[in-house]
């Protein structure tokens, strides 16, 4: 018989997994992203960030690498950077989840938007440095900001409608570690 807390932590990965995959269905639609228009927000990213400050177990590092190279290899992104940058990212997040947690969410806020930024700008730079073409610094920026004003709505759908909540500080695991 499987543990419940070990039942719930892989269906909320598979739950994690069927999102991501839902996001890169709909960043291939073309929904009139006309060229000049304004980009929209990286839902994956959000939601990744969101997860990862809530509940870690349910995204693991490897999880992160291999969905986030999958969407670099389908959306034509250069293979691995965004991966690498993703878990670059969510690592830091991890690991400042229980200063995290005793914050107000403004404070969560502004340091994912922070961190959401220095991706970008890291994207930027890597692309300068080898040379390939990258998107214009602009654009770039907005889309980070728009990730960043998604951010609360992803925070908002995971907790209502997925039940992914911050751990209670006596809240424990499968093998009684504190979460």
């Amino acid at each position: 018989m499987i543990d419940p807390i070990t039942a719930r932590t892989w269906g909320h990965r598979l739950l994690f997994v069927a999102l991501i995959l839902l996001v890169a269905f709909f960043q291939l639609l073309p929904l009139g992203g006309a060229a000049g228009g304004l980009p929209g927000p990286d839902l994956a990213i959000a939601l990744t960030f969101a997860w990862v400050l809530r509940r870690p177990a349910y995204v693991p590092v490897p999880l992160i690498a291999v969905l986030f190279l999958f969407l670099d290899l389908l959306l034509q992104r250069p293979p691995g950077l965004g991966a690498a940058l993703m878990v670059v990212a969510a690592e830091f997040l991890r690991s400042r989840r229980d200063l995290s947690r005793a914050l107000p969410f403004p404070i969560e806020w502004a340091t994912v938007t922070a961190v959401i930024l220095a991706v970008a700008g890291a994207n930027q730079i890597a692309l300068v440095l080898v040379a390939a073409d990258p998107p214009p610094l602009g654009s770039a920026l907005l889309r980070s900001l728009f990730t960043a004003l998604a951010y609360p709505f992803a925070v908002l759908l995971s907790h209502y409608a997925f039940g992914v909540r911050a751990a209670r500080p006596n809240e424990a695991d499968a093998l009684g570690k504190r979460l």
